[in-house]
């Protein structure tokens, strides 16, 4: 039996407790979440054994679970800690607090998700070390999630313990009065942020607000409305590019309306959240000092420019009564210089490498910034993620997080490039930060790998994160068709295409294994694990694609005796698929943009043929 995270004190005892379909879930009426926590639970009954229980308000002889508050018992560490109790004649959770009180709930619901009636009797008592975990979801860069998957985002999280969310907005919310910004994508509204918050709140989770308000401003700078705020207004009117998007547009230092511009859409943006934090982002502010800053820039010192507008910004966040966020990727060149911020600024402190250093994380400490740690889920450019990077990145990360006092460990999944992975497939990554950032503790790969395998797949092998994690990464894969695409051959080198033979081989090895699998696969998790059948189609035609671009720029002999028309039909044949896969979790939003790529290099194959 697993449980993620992994509790910090679980006994078990002689004996099973065997849950019947006549007895009854009792509830602590003067909680008011209890009902939704019990709630909850019987679904999870109903749906891993068959029945459904009753909830009432009070315990009778045929009781078999009880949820209760009790704020007066001995417990030392938060409103997050819980009890839950297995003996052979009932299942108790007890709790200080609401949230620990659901913790529990979550907890148990994964015991009977693989026990179903049949229930070992044990002690569970559990807490976490670090306070705020969180996740942080890319909703902008060309992917807009529906509202209901949002909703099944947060629930998930919340099913691994995971107590905050921030979705990431560049030009994807409806502000009003930009509709210039947004009219080309089908953006998030107020409505659907006041619902999230709800949710989220339902779910003792606290959504919290992210908003680019420095840099990465692409679809801002690019209006006729806007582009006299940024450094490079010149460039508005150059040709779109994915690859572009990726590298500047920031708005100006020297520019007066710039910081009134950023206030503003705080402002309009905050009101929406119940969050006590506000992420302005000011994250890779590449074009500072270089355009319309310059001379500013050379009087004062770019490092200067920096450090007074994300500071005029984090000032007026503290003024509305909120906690500012900033992207430390900037100031971590020189951390001394965070002393000028408000004390009360959090500093997000990334770094995505599996062989991420803690010289960041330690620099901050010694100088006393507050810090979460920020690890990623590797998925961004790939149409399935580095597993096994994601694991060595996350796994680093959390353990700085407790060696050097942050607050808070925020994972991160993002969409540059237009976002072509598809979200379900970031679960592991999301649920290793998810095990590590509870406590610190950092079980191995393999063992974690079972655990998610079996308890969120079910699959009964516990091989199906192994089997995904031994894939060989693409030198040529959809990062590197957009460059190619976009920015021609001078970026390309013959090394890239030197692992093209081997990747095919663990690409299909892969597959091959995938449908063997299934079987033995749970039968409503079995559409899920199918779904990677379409990432590992479309990241083998990339790769056959990018032999046909060795063959044409260094003369390589090709790995595939498809013609190029051949192998464009089948490009066009997978993205009908791959379509059908981003329409069942995502508005419209960006998928023009990546259809425009696919079918780009289709039509390029077919001119070569």
């Amino acid at each position: 039996m697993y449980i993620i995270p992994k509790p910090y004190c679980m006994e078990e005892k002689e004996g099973q407790f065997l849950l019947a379909y006549d007895s009854e879930i009792a509830i602590d009426n003067s909680c008011r979440e209890a009902y939704f926590y019990a709630c909850l639970l019987k679904q999870e009954i109903r749906e891993s054994v068959g029945f459904s229980l009753d909830i009432l308000a009070e315990e009778t002889g045929r009781t078999a679970i009880v949820m209760k508050l009790e704020p007066e018992g001995r417990w030392e560490n938060g409103k997050e800690e819980y009890l839950l109790e297995v003996t052979a004649r009932k299942i108790r959770v007890t709790a200080p607090a609401p949230a620990g009180l659901l913790f529990g709930v979550q907890t148990l619901r994964q015991i009977i998700r693989q026990e179903k009636t049949v229930i070992p009797c044990l002690t569970v008592r559990d807490c976490p070390k670090i306070a705020n975990r969180g996740y942080y979801f890319d909703v902008t860069r060309g992917r807009v999630p529906k509202l209901e998957e949002l909703k099944k985002l947060a629930e998930k999280l919340s099913f691994y313990k995971i107590n905050q969310l921030q979705i990431y907005i560049e030009h994807s919310f409806r502000f009003p009065g930009s509709s210039e910004v947004w009219r080309d994508d089908t953006p998030l509204t107020a409505e659907d942020i006041l619902e999230l918050d709800r949710h989220c709140r339902r779910y003792h989770i606290e959504l919290i607000p992210s908003l680019s308000s420095f840099g990465h401003l692409y679809k801002v700078l690019r209006t006729k409305t806007f582009r006299h705020l940024g450094e490079f207004p010149e460039t508005a009117d150059a040709p779109f590019s994915l690859w572009d998007r990726m590298r500047h547009h920031t708005l100006c230092a020297a520019e007066e309306g710039a910081i009134a511009y950023a206030k503003e859409m705080i402002d309009r943006y905050m009101e929406l959240f119940s969050s006590s934090y506000f992420n302005i982002c000011a994250d890779e502010t590449f074009d500072l000092g270089k355009g319309r800053s310059r001379a500013l820039a050379e009087q004062k010192g770019t490092d200067t420019l920096y450090l007074a507008f994300v500071g005029e910004l984090c000032r007026h966040v503290v003024s509305k009564g909120k906690i500012p966020m900033f992207w430390g990727d900037i100031i971590r060149s020189f951390p001394e210089a965070a002393s000028g911020l408000p004390k009360e600024t959090v500093c997000l402190n990334w770094g995505y490498a599996p062989e991420e250093s803690a010289d960041a994380a330690e620099a901050f400490a010694r100088i006393g910034i507050r810090q979460y740690t920020c690890p990623g889920v590797s998925g961004w450019d790939r149409l399935i993620p580095g597993i096994k990077d994601s694991y060595e990145n996350i796994r680093r990360m959390c353990v700085y997080a407790l060696t050097y006092g942050a607050e808070g460990v925020l994972n991160t999944d993002w969409g540059d490039h237009g976002h072509i992975n598809h979200p379900d497939f970031s679960t592991a990554g999301m649920i290793y930060g998810a095990a590590f950032s509870w406590r610190g503790e950092i079980l191995p790969f393999d063992e974690i790998s079972r655990h998610i395998s079996l308890l969120e797949y079910g699959d009964a092998s516990e091989t199906f994160i192994s089997l995904l994690a031994a894939l060989v990464q693409p030198g040529f894969g959809w990062r590197e068709a957009v460059w190619y695409m976009e920015r021609g051959r001078d970026w390309l080198t013959e090394e890239m295409f030197g692992g093209t033979e081997n990747c095919l081989k663990a690409i299909r090895e892969t597959t091959d294994g995938l449908y063997r699998l299934i079987p033995g696969i749970e039968k409503q998790q079995r559409g899920r694990a199918a779904s990677y059948l379409i990432g590992l189609k479309g990241m083998e035609l990339l790769v056959l694609a990018g032999s046909f671009v060795a063959e044409k720029e260094f003369g390589q002999k090709r790995k595939t005796e498809a013609t190029g028309s051949v192998l464009a039909a089948q490009l066009e044949e997978w993205f009908y698929d791959y379509k059908a896969l981003w329409r069942s979790v995502s508005r419209e939003s960006e998928l023009y943009r990546i259809q425009d790529v696919v079918f780009r290099y289709a039509d390029m194959l077919r001119e070569n043929a």
